[in-house]
């Protein structure tokens, strides 16, 4: 088959990787376009963009999907199955046009946690399991019929980057299965809303900056686990002097606090705990505006508190 690969950032890549050292036919791949970054606003290629380079395949780089010469090169192509990996979304000019259809790789157990940010939600709501999912691109986004699954068992301590990366080599390898059953017509198809009757579904949307700043009247493990679930990317803070502290890592415990949720208690050399609603959230890596990112003994040893 005449794949077309649409990807952007490095969780993409570990997917057309394996595509191509498993002997699929990539013919092109659908990229962002340059941006400018830093201080120089030097142009910076995706990941996906800059893998395909190297590896001599061909890149696209619509600014808008619909444009009709990007449509037009796209028809030109004649693929025979699109691939979604970590993308845009669709307009169905697009991801209808291969006449083996458009699958997409979720990094969650569809139906549950479609959206934006799977891997940060999952970990934010203190889930026990996650995964990788495969389907059928339609109209309602991330609700196609599931071609396959593969679950994982989390620890309760992983953060959303570690996450990433386990999900990102699990899914390249669902990839290269639902790429090859498709091929050989060997897959079956399972609506999303079968798998759903009567189960509340929980939703995966864009996390803006207001949605990283932390509630110390929440319980502590909800703190904790919204702090691993933001974690590196794009950050919990809270605030420490009147400045932004960011936390990239913490511990909890349970008991009765002596004081106010959103008081902390220190001893200026070891530890800085936080209180929740009901126990301590000790921060272990953090972040105070300005500054480096440092363990909690070095930041005690630079600030007065």
């Amino acid at each position: 088959m005449r794949i077309i690969f649409m990807g952007t950032p490095q969780f993409a890549v570990a997917s057309l990787d394996a595509l191509i050292k498993a002997g699929c036919d990539v013919i092109a791949v659908v990229t962002a376009p340059d941006k400018p970054a830093g201080r120089g606003q030097k142009l910076n290629e995706s990941a996906v963009k800059q893998y395909a380079v190297a590896n001599g395949i061909k890149v696209l780089q619509p600014e808008k999907l619909k444009n009709q010469d990007f449509l037009d090169e796209l028809k030109s192509l004649h693929a025979d199955l699109q691939v979604v990996v970590a993308f845009r979304m669709l307009p169905e000019v697009v991801w209808s046009m291969p006449p083996r259809g458009t699958i997409n790789l979720h990094a969650s157990l569809l139906p549950q946690y479609r959206g934006a940010a799977p891997i940060n939600w999952v970990l934010i709501n203190g889930e026990k399991e996650s995964g990788v999912t495969t389907f059928f691109l339609k109209h309602e986004i991330d609700t196609g019929d599931i071609l396959f699954t593969e679950k994982i068992t989390l620890t309760g301590h992983e953060t959303a980057g570690d996450l990433h990366d386990r999900l990102m080599n699990k899914g390249a390898g669902l990839l290269v299965k639902t790429v090859k059953g498709v091929e050989s017509g060997r897959y079956n198809e399972h609506p999303q809303s079968a798998l759903h009757d009567g189960v509340e579904l929980r939703h995966a949307p864009k996390i803006f900056k207001e949605d990283c700043l932390i509630d110390w009247l929440q319980s502590a493990e909800s703190i904790y686990n919204k702090i691993r679930g933001l974690s590196p990317y794009p950050t919990a803070y809270t605030f420490l002097n009147d400045k932004i502290l960011k936390v990239f890592n913490a511990t909890f415990e349970t008991a009765e606090p002596g004081i106010q949720p959103g008081g902390f208690l220190t001893d200026n050399k070891t530890y800085l705990k936080f209180a929740a609603s009901d126990g301590y959230v000790h921060l272990t890596d953090v972040q105070m505006e300005g500054k480096k990112q440092m363990d909690i003994a070095q930041f005690l040893r630079g600030v007065k508190l």
